[in-house]
Order: structure tokens, then C-alpha cells, then sequence
């Protein structure tokens, strides 16, 4: 498999290439995952994640982004039956020929974002993020930022309610409620998108490379305080922002054939 650019790329896995037999099983704690767990376990056998192949998660989309958390150090793929709310990230349940999907599965690659935050304080906190990092206001006082983009200030003052650094995979998520663009899986992009946007009045974001160093700037902090969120993980009270993606971190989604998220991705932006 050739990786252009550390990006998303799309393959199909090859019985010979990847050993199917050890599957783990985990569910999200909705009633209807869970013997759905169970009726999967006893019918193809499982194992602990730490000896599994592969992992096959019934849920919705936040039991995926918690899966993906959970096993980054491990690099298993994932495949994820839905079980839940939104199943953007799942394929459909269904108990039958389970084996033969996954040894015919596609799987796309991905990257996490890294969030470094310095707080009011001065204490650091780092953590990754599949979707996004976004910056939010704390109180009724819409925030006042400053943004810079591999060193160099790009905007002095954003006015808004926050801003947000989308992938990919993250940008049919929390960017696209916010009017951010929709990203082609395999597109070697961030989006940086604003929440409720002031001033500049005109201004609605950017397309960044994904090789871009981000930060955020929170002017008149004790006034008007910010939190940072990446993914689960929340920091209050922030000072300063760093974002980058972690193109040396793969993450592996994988997907019946003919349902993969480039595809998902390229539908999604012709609903209405």
C-alpha cells in the first residue's frame, strides 16, 4: 500500500495480507449494541483488544471516535456496525457472512490532529483529536482572537464565537454545522473554520495544507475566557492554542465495499 502524502488512502483487504481470526467485540452501553455484542461474540468467538486483529464496534459515531482513541498505540483496523444515533462512521448491522465482510472490507487511513494548550495558569496540556480542535467561548462575551499559520499572523483580531480546525474525516462533523467546507478524504487539507464570526464580517475561513501549523492567540483571556476542546477533551480558561496534524499516526476505518468514507464524504455534499 503506497500512502501519497501521509493522507487518507483506500485499499482492499486481501485475506493473505491481514489475519482475520482474533476479533474483538466492544459496544457502546445502549441495550440493543449490547446483545448485539453478544450475539456476535458467541457466533465468531472474541478476544481482548490487546491480542486482537481486528475490532468490530457496535455503536454510533461516538463509539467509534472512543474506539479509535482507545487502540491508536495498537494500529488495528476498526470496523464499526451501527447500533446508535449517527452512523456516519458505521456500516449497517447485520449478524450474517460477518468474516467474508471483513476479508472484503475496504479501509480508509487517517490522521489525528494534536492540540497543545497553554491555560491561564500555565500548565500544558496535550491531546489528539480525530474530528476537531475547536475553541469556544466560556461566558456571554464572544471571544477575541488572534490566528497565526506556520509563524506568520494571518488575522490580527477574529471576533466570533470560536473557531475550529476540521479534517477530512471530521469535516461532515461539528465544521459542517458551522458552514465550514465538506473535504474529500483523500484531500491533503485542514479546514479552519469559524464559529458565529464578527469581525472580520466578511471572513469565513480557510483551506490549510494538512502539513500547517496552527495557533490561536485568546486576547483579553480574564475577560472574555476560552475553552479548548479535542474531541473528549476539554481545557478551560486557555491562553494559547497550537494545532498540527500527527500524519505519523494511521488510524484504520474500515468499510464495505462501495461504502467507504470518500464515498460518504462525496454523497454528503449532495444532500439537501
Amino acid at each position: 500500500m503506497v500512502l501519497c502524502e501521509n493522507r487518507a488512502s483506500l485499499m482492499t483487504i486481501k485475506k493473505s495480507r491481514m489475519n482475520l481470526k482474533n476479533i474483538a467485540f466492544v459496544s457502546s452501553n445502549v441495550e440493543s449494541a449490547r446483545q448485539a455484542r453478544e450475539r456476535l461474540e458467541a457466533r465468531y468467538g472474541s478476544t481482548d483488544l490487546q491480542n486482537a486483529d481486528v475490532v468490530v464496534a457496535l455503536g454510533g459515531d461516538g463509539l467509534m471516535l472512543q474506539t479509535l482513541h482507545e487502540t491508536m498505540s495498537m494500529g488495528v483496523p476498526i470496523y464499526g456496525m451501527h447500533q446508535g444515533s449517527v452512523g456516519f462512521l458505521m456500516n449497517d448491522y447485520n449478524a450474517d457472512g460477518l468474516l467474508e465482510r471483513l476479508k472484503n472490507a475496504q479501509i480508509n487511513i487517517i490522521h489525528p490532529l494534536q492540540m497543545h494548550v497553554i491555560d491561564m495558569q500555565g500548565q500544558e496540556t496535550s491531546a489528539l483529536a480525530i474530528n476537531e480542535v475547536s475553541l469556544l467561548r466560556q461566558r456571554y462575551q464572544a471571544s477575541k482572537l488572534r490566528l497565526s499559520i506556520d509563524g506568520k499572523v494571518r488575522l490580527e483580531l477574529l471576533i466570533c464565537d470560536g473557531i475550529l480546525v476540521a479534517t477530512p474525516a471530521g469535516s461532515t462533523a461539528y465544521n459542517l454545522s458551522a458552514h465550514g467546507p465538506i473535504l474529500p478524504i483523500n484531500a491533503p487539507l485542514l479546514a479552519l473554520t469559524p464559529i458565529s464570526p464578527f469581525r472580520p464580517r466578511r471572513w469565513r475561513g480557510a483551506l490549510l495544507p494538512n502539513s500547517a501549523s496552527v495557533k490561536i492567540e485568546v486576547l483579553e483571556p480574564d475577560k472574555r475566557p476560552v475553552s479548548a476542546v479535542a474531541d473528549h477533551t476539554e481545557v478551560r480558561n486557555v491562553r494559547t492554542v497550537s494545532i498540527v496534524e500527527r500524519a505519523d499516526i494511521p488510524l484504520k476505518l474500515m468499510f464495505d465495499k462501495g461504502h467507504a468514507l470518500d464515498e460518504r464524504i462525496l454523497s454528503e455534499q449532495f444532500m439537501y
